[in-house]
């Protein structure tokens, strides 16, 4: 297990490095429910879901959306790959409600599209839900 009162917190998309940065405490969505994370973690590979990442730091608290990927807790740092990371503050709440009626709009004929149909609504309105959280 690893001591100390401190996480190092590591998000990287395929793009870059979002974070690097020491925090205090984290949550993020696994892809069958939500975890915390405190310092002195038993090791965890996970894979991610999609939602809110909520991070705890000395600055304060702040979020991101992500979208699905994977999880490592090793020691005392927390590396988190995924698809996408975007700042809660930054999702528009049209912009989440737009792509959420062109999901709910799109006819699925086969049941693959049924089922990508499903994940991109939930994946809509998680980001919406953040967007309104975000700018209440």
């Amino acid at each position: 297990m690893a001591g100390g009162d401190k996480l190092r917190l590591i998000v990287v998309t395929p793009e870059r490095t979002l974070l690097d940065e020491p925090v205090a405490a984290l949550r993020f969505p696994l892809y069958d429910g939500d975890i915390g994370i405190l310092p002195g973690r038993i090791p965890l590979v996970g894979r991610l879901g999609t939602g809110e990442l909520r991070i705890t730091a000395a600055a304060g608290a702040t979020s991101y959306f992500i979208d699905g990927g994977f999880a490592q807790v090793l020691g005392s740092t927390v590396t988190l790959l995924t698809n996408r990371a975007v700042p809660s503050k930054e999702i528009s709440a049209a912009d989440a409600e737009k792509q959420l009626a062109e999901v709910l709009a799109r006819v699925a004929k086969t049941d693959e599209e049924t089922t990508a149909k499903q994940v991109d609504q939930q994946r809509a309105r998680k980001m919406l839900n953040l967007a309104q959280k975000s700018n209440s």
